[in-house]
């Protein structure tokens, strides 16, 4: 029996890709995508019609509004910036974009977290990539390992010791 791991599937290219990987490595996915007040559902609907192709074992969508909090060009009446430069990395780390949604990865990684538990699995995968890295505080691999640190503290597969807990990030 293939082992289980969870992935975050939002619909868009870097999740989609992430998904094949873990199936590729011979994981059973259980994805999971997150319905949290974003301007638009096309990628919600990308994520169902991707995860129906990919034959996961489950997916599963999950309602949160952030939109309760706002501070972001994804969830709030702010403008999303058009026409980026990928050329030009971000000089300043402490330059956040606006299009950053406060706690996003730690709300979709907590989720993650308690459905790895539920189905048994070691892994979890997230699309965050390189580019993200730049200007994302939740997408540096120093979050990433300290979230990882948490969770196998935070669990009770953790604290068991029956099952040690990985973020696994193919695109960083």
């Amino acid at each position: 029996m293939a082992p289980a791991a969870v992935v975050l599937l939002s619909g868009g290219l870097d999740s989609t890709t992430v998904l094949a990987l873990a199936q590729s490595e011979g994981y059973a996915v259980h994805a999971l995508t997150f319905r949290y007040g974003q301007r638009h559902s096309s990628e919600i609907d990308a994520a169902k019609a991707i995860a129906r192709r990919a034959g996961v074992v489950r997916h599963q969508i999950v309602d949160i509004d952030l939109r309760a909090f706002g501070g972001s060009a994804l969830t709030a009446d702010i403008a999303v910036p058009k026409d980026r430069d990928l050329d030009q990395p971000v000089k300043d780390q402490s330059e956040i974009p606006v299009t950053y949604v406060p706690a996003r990865n730690t709300i979709f990684l907590s989720y993650a977290l308690a459905l790895a538990e539920v189905v048994g699995a070691a892994d979890i995968f997230i699309g965050v990539n390189a580019l993200d890295y730049s200007g994302y505080p939740d997408c540096r691999p120093e979050y990433s390992e300290a979230f990882e640190k948490m969770a196998n503290l935070a669990t009770r597969a953790g604290v068991e010791g029956r099952t040690r807990l990985t973020i696994r990030i193919p695109l960083m």
